[in-house]
């Protein structure tokens, strides 16, 4: 395993050291392995079904006469709206 150094807050480091039970190695590696698939979704175009799945299960929508290209489609949009505001840095002045 490769290891890396990063740089943080004060504020932030501050926060961190008084949660120590947090590993947050895992936590990083965690983050980072999400936000590297997230990327991954969105320029491949691929939507895992279960992903699809669980997307069309909570939005409590009647979906019986929506095709799956569809529900891929709007799922697909949406995602990438969402990752777009997520990824966006956010800059105090």
């Amino acid at each position: 395993m490769t290891n890396m150094t990063f740089s943080v807050p004060a504020e932030l480091c501050e926060k961190m050291k008084r949660h120590v039970e947090v590993k947050l190695s895992e936590v990083i590696r965690k983050s980072i392995t999400d936000y590297i698939n997230n990327i991954e979704i969105i320029e491949g175009g691929v939507v895992p079904s279960s992903e699809l799945a669980i997307m069309l299960k909570e939005s409590n929508l009647d979906v019986a006469d929506v095709t799956l290209d569809e529900a891929t489609e709007q799922y697909s949009k949406g995602r990438k709206l969402e990752w777009k505001r997520l990824s966006t840095t956010q800059t105090s002045s």
